[in-house]
């Protein structure tokens, strides 16, 4: 038996031929398309990359009890239990969160495995005079940040695609398949960072999207409200594009290799990504800040089982989820899952149009939303209260993605019992915080048949709760700790009525989330003030005594520390809820008055 996986980070399905996008260029996505089954309605789970990896090996979810962090000790790995089994597993990659602290236990997986350096500031090549950036848009640009610094530092030795990552990772996977596609027994996971952002790409790519501008570089959003002009979104959605098509063209490559090695015959064929990317729908760049929308959640999915030719071309409707990669792999290679895994096997679903694994999908981030699909309704449940808590960080490996836990946070850590599965080992528990904290958004219900756009959020009682009732029911089945029911205001047990329904009680921080992004222009002649660095305003005393009076928590601290190269506008775009319209037109005439005569703007 023989599989592979092509594996893509940050991949928007709407972007895709297959899955409705226009004047896309991804000849190979539609080729793939035509030959595997098409799956309409699969879903990430946990959120963003390590997340959604470790419930690929272990067919669990991670948001529910941990942040961003290595596989544990008391995990099972479905590609470690394959290579247990015999089969010979080997991963070529050029996702470099691989190597930091928070994703080192998941390479060291697989049989055999090729690492390949310089994707979004890869701390790689080492140059200390400062490199040639151009004038760019975005946060990390005017902050001035290590990764932007560094990311500029690895182009300079990127000049041919034939350098860049992604193609080196594609032709050690070619490289495998042209040493192995004689043998038997292997799975091969090309596995490549791309189409994530920065949106680096050649310019027979850029080509193929003509369009007009003429502002700075810009191919590396914020993860923030869109604030630029639309000019500027066009060009960055055109840059995404162009990387998109860079990889249909090493897809296309791959298929190219079944097709020569007669692979289609007797070789499982797996295509997928982590995640989506908002490229400016409903008014946001990125993810992890605003809810997991469709555009992010909602994942591209296509399968070959060679068992089945006669399914080629065809598409399927029940729902998918991440957590179950791992047990199909298994299943593939006559594996079963352990009793601690929760994903089941796509096979029979390809095989025999069979039910869905499951009746509902579960989907979020550590510390926001807690999210439950049945592939129609969507549910997005904030917490209870603006302070997001109670919050816990359960674990073995007490790692962030590129460093320990600190000393603050190892303050308050406790070795607490096992849970249902951690295989009898008691687990350290630490306070924690969220990215952002969910009430700011409030809670939201959308109907993708009616809506699938998810711009006209609902507030349905009836239907609430029976979704807030699919959801309970979901945390308990897949062990979420006491302290995430409390958080969310859910009983652990027993009916939910009316008191337990959030969208109504949460309905104007919903709505205040989806206003469009605050200009400084929108405050008149005073709201010039808004566009200065926190950084510089903080040099003023008059400034520091209106902030102390209006906005204390930018006064000092780690906030505007980190924030500190941001201006007041850009301060709002990322945290929203911090900085309301109000205060922030309170906040113009303070300082225009407070800083009067004094030259404050850079």
């Amino acid at each position: 038996m023989k599989a592979i996986m092509v594996m893509f980070d940050s991949l928007n399905r709407r972007m895709l031929p297959p899955y409705g996008a226009l004047g896309m260029h991804a000849p190979n996505f539609e080729r793939l398309a035509r030959r595997a089954v098409t799956f309409d309605t699969s879903y990430g789970g946990s959120m963003p990359c390590m997340p959604a990896r470790r419930e690929m090996h272990t067919a669990r979810h991670n948001f529910l009890h941990r942040s961003w962090g290595p596989l544990e000790p008391f995990d099972d790995s479905a590609i470690a239990m394959l290579g247990g089994a015999g089969v010979h597993t080997h991963l070529a990659t050029d996702h470099q969160h691989y190597w930091e602290d928070g994703g080192a236990t998941y390479h060291t997986r697989y049989s055999t495995f090729e690492l390949f350096r310089g994707q979004e500031g890869d701390p790689w090549k080492g140059q200390i005079a400062d490199p040639d950036i151009p004038a760019s848009h975005g946060m990390a640009a005017q902050m001035k940040q290590k990764l932007w610094r560094q990311d500029w530092v690895n182009r300079a030795h990127l000049s041919d695609e034939a350098d860049h990552p992604q193609t080196r990772t594609f032709e050690a996977g070619l490289e495998f398949l042209q040493t192995n596609a004689g043998e038997d027994g292997w799975f091969l996971q090309i596995e490549t960072f791309d189409p994530h952002e920065p949106f680096f790409s050649y310019e027979q790519y850029k080509r193929l999207y003509p369009h007009d501008y003429d502002g700075p570089h810009f191919d590396w959003p914020d993860y923030a409200k869109v604030t630029e002009d639309d000019a500027t979104v066009e060009h960055a959605r055109a840059e995404y594009a162009a990387l998109l098509s860079m990889c249909d063209a090493s897809l296309g490559r791959v298929l190219d290799a079944m097709d020569a090695h007669g692979l289609w015959e007797d070789t499982l064929l797996i295509v997928n990504t982590d995640h989506g990317f908002m490229l400016g729908e409903h008014g946001w760049w990125g993810k992890n800040v605003q809810p997991w929308y469709d555009e992010t959640i909602h994942t591209p999915l296509f399968v070959w089982d060679p068992r089945r030719p006669e399914t080629a071309g065809e598409r399927r409707e029940q729902l998918a989820r991440t957590i179950d990669v791992g047990p199909t792999l298994l299943d593939w290679f006559g594996l079963q899952p352990t009793e601690r895994m929760q994903g089941q096997s796509l096979l029979p679903v390809i095989e025999e149009d069979a039910q869905a694994p499951a009746e509902h999908a579960l989907f979020g981030v550590f510390g926001g939303h807690a999210c439950i699909t049945d592939g129609r309704y969507v549910y997005m449940r904030a917490s209870v209260t603006p302070q997001n808590g109670p919050l816990f960080e359960h674990t073995l490996m007490p790692t962030h993605m590129n460093g320990f836990f600190s000393a603050q946070e190892m303050v308050g850590v406790e070795l607490v019992d096992p849970l249902p599965f951690t295989k009898g080992m008691k687990v350290l528990r630490t306070p924690a915080a969220g990215f952002i904290t969910p009430f700011m958004f409030g809670t939201q219900l959308f109907d993708l048949a009616t809506d699938p756009d998810q711009a006209s959020p609902l507030d349905d009682a009836d239907l609430e709760l029976r979704m807030a009732t699919a959801l309970r029911d979901e945390l308990r089945n897949h062990d979420a700790p006491a302290s995430q029911f409390e958080r969310l205001g859910l009983p652990a047990s027993g009916p939910l009525d009316e008191s337990h329904l959030l969208v109504a009680a949460q309905w104007p921080q919903l709505q205040n989330s989806l206003a469009p992004a605050a200009t400084s222009a929108d405050f008149g002649e005073g709201g010039e003030v808004l566009d200065v660095p926190l950084r510089e305003l903080l040099t003023r005393p008059a400034a520091v005594e209106v902030f102390r009076g209006l906005a204390p928590m930018l006064t000092g601290g780690p906030m505007a520390g980190y924030l500190g190269g941001l201006s007041l506008i850009q301060i709002a775009s990322v945290a929203v809820g911090l900085l309301p319209r109000p205060l922030l037109a309170a906040l113009a005439s303070h300082l225009t008055a407070a800083t009067a005569g004094e030259p404050i703007l850079s």
